[in-house]
């Protein structure tokens, strides 16, 4: 067991490691990323439209480097790749993989690589991260396939101007709504044993503003679609 795994088992109060400042420096770098592509791509779209592919480009590739390309190659033979008489360098290679590979092959919390350990790092909030829980998995699994995918999809949809674009706002927002709220309702109705809420950090920062933001971000898409699609309607009224 590694020691922060034994940190938080343990109740220990939070420090500002090494790992707590990369692991909010990987999300700050991701959010930039998503800046940058939405500046690229979104030139013609409306200053609104460039904000809501920040939020989508940043979204995606939150969705996405959960599983790398790797892993989901890997998943579709894990019995071949995973036998003593395969490369111990390949064996390496798919043990590094983040969250989702993790969690189907073994645990965050018994696996060694630098994901892991910014894994571990929210795992001091959620202990459910750390330990392979069904429910959790399963959603994120659902979230890489779809919601990731979804995304991509919104952003063309953007881009071009698409028809069907407040469709797939639409059902994005509301796969990203309910995917918080069976993350944490399960939890709360047994009393929420899993959650850390005992300092500032893993309550306000991890639980809350990390989980917080795709609650209000598809809550406004989701009031913004509603807006339009009525503008919509409207004018096709006036056209009768």
């Amino acid at each position: 067991m590694t020691e922060s795994v034994k940190a938080v088992e343990a109740g220990e109060a939070p420090v500002l490691s090494a790992i707590t400042v990369l692991s909010l420096l990987a999300c700050a770098a991701q959010l930039a990323a998503g800046y940058i592509f939405a500046q690229i791509w979104g030139r013609k779209c409306s200053s609104t439209d460039r904000w809501v592919l920040v939020w989508l480009f940043y979204d995606a590739i939150v969705h996405i480097t959960l599983v790398s390309e790797l892993n989901l190659h890997c998943g579709l033979n894990l019995d071949f790749i995973l036998t003593p008489s395969s490369s111990p360098v390949l064996i390496s290679t798919v043990q590094e993989g983040p969250f989702v590979y993790m969690s189907l092959v073994g645990t965050v919390a018994t696996s060694d690589n630098i994901l892991a350990e910014l894994w571990k790092e929210y795992g001091k909030a959620d202990q459910r991260w750390l330990h392979s829980d069904p429910n959790i998995v399963s959603l994120e699994l659902l979230t890489v396939v779809l919601d990731g995918f979804l995304a991509l999809l919104l952003v063309y949809a953007i881009v071009k101007d698409k028809h069907y674009r407040h469709f797939v706002q639409i059902t994005l927002c509301v796969c990203e709504l309910y995917g918080g709220w069976m993350t944490f309702c399960p939890d709360w109705l047994i009393g929420s044993p899993n959650l850390n809420t005992s300092n500032w950090l893993y309550l306000w920062v991890y639980l809350t503003f990390f989980n917080g933001i795709w609650v209000v971000v598809p809550g406004f898409l989701l009031y913004q679609s509603w807006k339009d699609l009525q503008r919509s309607h409207y004018a096709l009224k006036k056209q009768k």
